[in-house]
């Protein structure tokens, strides 16, 4: 094994201990700290991307960043300080021409539609985003593009040199996961000399490490909400101070509508700094001085997104006096009034112009209100993970099946695919998607594939701590390896009736068992291996270097899906409950609802099922039946549990089968690693 080989493996088994706590993390660090970087020329792209993932501190980081909300300064501080370790000073950024833009819901699509637009005036874009879906590059794009693997590992190796060979003890050798991409797409902005770069926010706004930047041309808030509560705040007006920390002095910046209370807040936070801040007219204004637009992306909340994009691109020409050249191509056409109601200067209603109506028609944004069309099967991507996220993908996604309703009177089949992470209230999004009427709720982890290896003498050989790649090679295990004792037994979790007094755990040739009595909190329930006396395998999670996340383990993710489905099982049964004394829900006998046409009363024991990866819970969602989604060698004994067994007899019969996945980004770019081959190229 070469030395970067063997720098790379030390790095990778120090980021797992670094996850146990934080005193073991700083030591690792310190010791990482002392290697040299290794050369560029001798590394691969899925090389520097193992190396990124050894900065990958989120849990530890956020709960510093917890800590430290109330000091904001120090975080930018020392924000700056690994930029001057980096080569670049804070003033260097405004030759990027930055659209900085924050917001809970739809920040990305708002910066999806504004890169469009600005590319399609003959500009050279740059558009910084996050998380990423399937690879890491996708964060960094240029042109609508995302960097190509050479380019990534040219920039991530300069980055990892500079900030090694410009250390200092009073920080860590490295700053964390998001701080270096962040780092090093100002770096590749600068060097690709781009015309201008769309920057999203990553969490928050005053305290996240993009809000270095000092001049932005102009600023945008997309809708508010509640998300990351632990960091931002319980109330949408804490958030809303959060958000508007990214205002600056005499910077111009738009916001969408919001509710009244935070609405004052961003209007107070911008006066305080002397930050003109404009109210967005609705699509509809702009629509009534010309035609009626199309949007790439599907959904009416879309349609707020784009309203706030064309006031971003409009404002960033005008302020780069782009309209000197061009003096036909945007022009006011109704002067701005003041609105009395929110007490702030509404934005110009404006005439979009060819290239605007051309970039909001063309723009792409996969994981959001995508839909992809195979055969019988279609699957409804959105990565939804808020509440009032939660509640547009609803409407967009019953929406979609009004339009799709079939006319022969074929069987459909219509089944949830959820996850939610983090400190989100899980109970509350199921209850949102409950009228959907789900035939079947599938729960899994974040993660893409799971399998088993023959023998336990693999966690002594050079493949310890490694993980399959998309390459198909063996990169990084998990933290722990699980070792599963050999029974066959189906690879997924089903514990889908509440009154059991266990629940069990199904695996890849392997079980476990926890308590799970109905009146007992699953946060107490211990997970633990069944003793079995045949031979034991190792289970190892096979997800791709771009998509693995340190911070947690298998069996605390397994849990909290298990959670998931107690909840959803528990609201099931109350609707059973309520159906059995009326007919069918006031939601679907609503008139003009979009709802589905009322089902029958649900059974007390809803149909429910939790597998152990993405992948095992696509191939029984899909029976074989997409044609582009075709896995090699289907696990085996998937169906032996009855209700996985009977549904898929059901599955293979159906005329139509419409799968919503929703909950999570990261259950989303799973699915589509593998529902689209041509997003891991």
């Amino acid at each position: 094994m070469s030395w970067a080989r063997s720098h790379l493996c030390s790095a990778l088994s120090l980021a797992a201990v670094s996850a146990r706590g934080a005193t073991m993390e700083g030591a690792a660090y310190r010791w990482l700290s002392a290697w040299p970087a290794p050369q560029e020329p001798s590394m691969e792209y899925q090389d520097a991307v193992r190396t990124l993932n050894t900065l990958q501190t989120n849990a530890s980081c956020l709960e510093e960043v917890k800590r430290q909300r109330s000091d904001p300064q120090a975080q930018l501080e020392a924000m700056e300080v690994y930029l001057a370790r980096s080569g670049l000073q804070v003033e260097d950024l405004n030759q990027l021409k930055i659209i900085h833009v924050t917001g809970t819901k739809g920040k990305g699509s708002t910066c999806a539609f504004t890169e469009r637009i600005l590319r399609n005036y003959g500009l050279k874009t740059g558009f910084f985003s996050s998380p990423h879906l399937v690879q890491v590059r996708e964060r960094i794009r240029i042109n609508g593009k995302p960097i190509s693997p050479e380019l990534f590992t040219k920039y991530f190796w300069h980055l990892y040199q500079q900030l090694e060979e410009f250390k200092d003890d009073s920080h860590i050798s490295m700053p964390s996961y998001f701080r270096f991409l962040t780092l090093m797409a100002f770096h590749v902005f600068l060097q690709e000399k781009v015309d201008l770069a769309v920057v999203e926010v990553g969490i928050g706004g005053a305290f996240d490490c993009t809000n270095i930047i000092r001049k932005p041309v102009v600023c945008g808030v997309s809708s508010l909400g509640i998300d990351h509560t632990s960091l931002l705040g319980d109330t949408v007006e804490k958030i809303a101070w959060q958000k508007g920390g990214i205002f600056k002095p005499g910077v111009p910046a738009f916001t969408v509508l919001q509710p009244e209370g935070p609405l004052a807040v961003l209007r107070d936070r911008a006066q305080q700094i002397s930050c003109p801040l404009y109210l967005c007219p609705p699509l509809e204004a702009l629509e009534q001085v010309g035609l009626p637009l199309s949007l790439g992306l599907e959904g009416e909340h879309q349609r707020h997104n784009a309203a706030l994009a064309l006031q971003l691109a409009r404002c960033w020409l005008e302020q780069q006096n782009y309209h000197d050249s061009c003096p036909t191509d945007i022009q006011e056409l109704k002067a701005s009034k003041p609105s009395i109601r929110w007490q702030l200067p509404l934005a110009p209603v404006f005439r979009p112009t060819p290239h605007m109506r051309r970039g909001l028609r063309d723009t792409e944004w996969p994981g959001r209100t995508q839909v992809l069309q195979r055969g019988p099967v279609t699957w409804y991507l959105d990565g939804a993970h808020t509440t009032s996220s939660v509640q547009a993908c609803v409407h967009w996604y019953c929406q979609s099946l009004e339009r799709s309703r079939r006319t022969d009177g074929g069987h459909e089949v219509h089944i949830l695919l959820f996850n939610s992470t983090g400190d989100r209230d899980s109970a509350a999004l199921l209850k949102l998607l409950q009228p959907c009427h789900f035939d079947y709720a599938v729960f899994c982890p974040n993660v893409t594939e799971i399998s088993s290896i023959g023998n336990a003498g693999f966690l002594g050989n050079a493949h310890t701590h490694m993980v399959r790649g998309p390459r198909g090679h063996v990169v990084k295990m998990s933290e722990r390896a699980l070792e599963l004792e050999h029974q066959a037994l189906p690879p997924m979790t089903v514990s889908s009736r509440l009154h059991w007094s266990r629940s069990t755990v199904w695996t890849t040739n392997g079980v476990w068992c926890r308590d799970a009595c109905r009146d007992q909190e699953l946060s107490r329930c211990s997970l633990s291996l069944r003793p079995l006396s045949s031979p034991p395998l190792t289970c190892l999670v096979l997800d791709p270097t771009d998509q693995q996340n340190f911070t947690v383990t298998l069996d605390q993710v397994l849990l909290r899906c298990l959670q998931h489905q107690k909840h959803w099982n528990c609201l099931a049964e109350k609707q059973a409950s309520s159906n059995l004394w009326g007919s069918c829900g006031p939601e679907s006998a609503r008139p003009g609802s979009l709802l589905l046409a009322p089902h029958p009363p649900q059974p007390t024991s809803t149909s429910s099922l939790v597998f152990s990866c993405i992948s095992h819970a696509l191939q029984w969602i899909s029976q074989g039946r997409d044609p582009i989604f075709q896995p090699e060698s289907p696990p085996r004994n998937l169906l032996n549990h009855p209700t996985a067994n009977s549904g898929a007899s059901i599955l293979r019969e159906a005329a139509a089968i419409h799968v919503l996945v929703t909950g999570s980004l990261h259950l989303v770019g799973g699915a589509l690693r593998l529902l689209d081959p041509s997003m891991s190229q």
